[in-house]
């Protein structure tokens, strides 16, 4: 069983790591306006996004085994308000987050995934945990390639199979 444990960390630490990096190939294709721009008042831009995810796994994976995952200080309201921060402060936050996740990821035992942790003061596995952050980082790396696409239109680096390309 703990050959099966270590290939599902093995597997998702790398699904994290195309996670990240496809989203950062978006953001190599926008300029420094592109992060900030919103189709509408209602929608969230890149910027928000990167905010959101940053502080998600800055609460979530800081302390993981030992804390809730939803920490006192985080102020979650205040990550969907474009602060208009600099691409540089956005890619620090985004790098300290990823940063948590990868260290904790790594450095979990396999008999750590059927421990109990808690998120919002409810109990979860941390297989459930992380699946959770899964669905919820690909949720918001859908968003920035939506955007990222609307943005540059024709002129978008198509990062994985282009149309029509299936068969070479």
């Amino acid at each position: 069983m703990n050959s099966f444990e270590k290939e599902y960390l093995s597997i998702v630490i790398q699904q994290f790591k195309q996670f990240k990096s496809r989203a950062e190939k978006v953001l190599i294709q926008l300029s420094d306006e592109d992060i900030h721009w919103k189709p509408n008042a209602e929608s969230n831009n890149i910027a928000i996004i990167i905010q959101h995810i940053s502080g998600n796994m800055n609460s979530r994976w800081r302390d993981f085994l030992i804390t809730d995952g939803e920490k006192q200080y985080r102020e979650r309201d205040m990550e969907f308000i474009d602060r208009g921060e600099t691409r540089e402060t956005l890619m620090r936050n985004w790098e300290d987050g990823w940063y948590l996740l990868f260290d904790t990821l790594e450095n979990l035992e396999t008999k750590q995934l059927h421990q109990t942790v808690t998120l919002r003061k409810q109990p979860i596995s941390v297989l459930q945990a992380i699946q959770t952050e899964i669905a919820h980082i690909s949720y918001h790396l859908g968003q920035i390639l939506f955007i990222g696409k609307q943005i540059k239109d024709k002129d978008w680096t198509i990062l994985s199979i282009p149309k029509n390309g299936s068969k070479e």
